[in-house]
């Protein structure tokens, strides 16, 4: 079990950058895989990027890769996600996730087993 805490979120213009980062607790921190993921207002949670547990490999979604970037520090237990040249349809709840299977990293929502509370990203034109 671990237990997840996303913050760092707000409402920024387009172009601006933000960094929300994820706090874990409870378990292991590098027993597992990690993923941001993110919900608009009636559309489909989105894979946004993930990171295996050395941080050594990440993945990200088309519409993100290039101005996001995911790291993590586990000598302090947190998820970080940089998020540069903000867009409009970037606005969602963003939600840190962990991961306890064998891969070294997941795409679907699926195969995540814990997830945060989620932080509000907004991004105005």
């Amino acid at each position: 079990q671990v237990q997840l805490v996303e913050s760092g979120g707000g409402l920024v213009q387009a172009g601006d950058s933000l960094r929300l980062s994820c706090a874990a607790s409870g378990r292991t921190f590098t027993a597992y895989v990690m993923g941001w993921f993110r919900q608009a207002a009636g559309k489909e949670r989105e894979f946004v990027a993930t990171i295996s547990r050395s941080g050594t490999i990440s993945d990200y979604g088309v519409s993100v890769k290039g101005r996001f970037t995911i790291s993590r520090d586990n000598a302090k237990n947190t998820l970080h996600l940089q998020m540069n040249s903000l867009r409009p349809e970037d606005t969602a709840l963003y939600y840190c996730a962990a991961a306890t299977g064998g891969s070294s990293w997941y795409k679907d929502s699926s195969d995540y087993r814990y997830w945060g509370q989620g932080t509000q990203v907004t991004v105005s034109s």
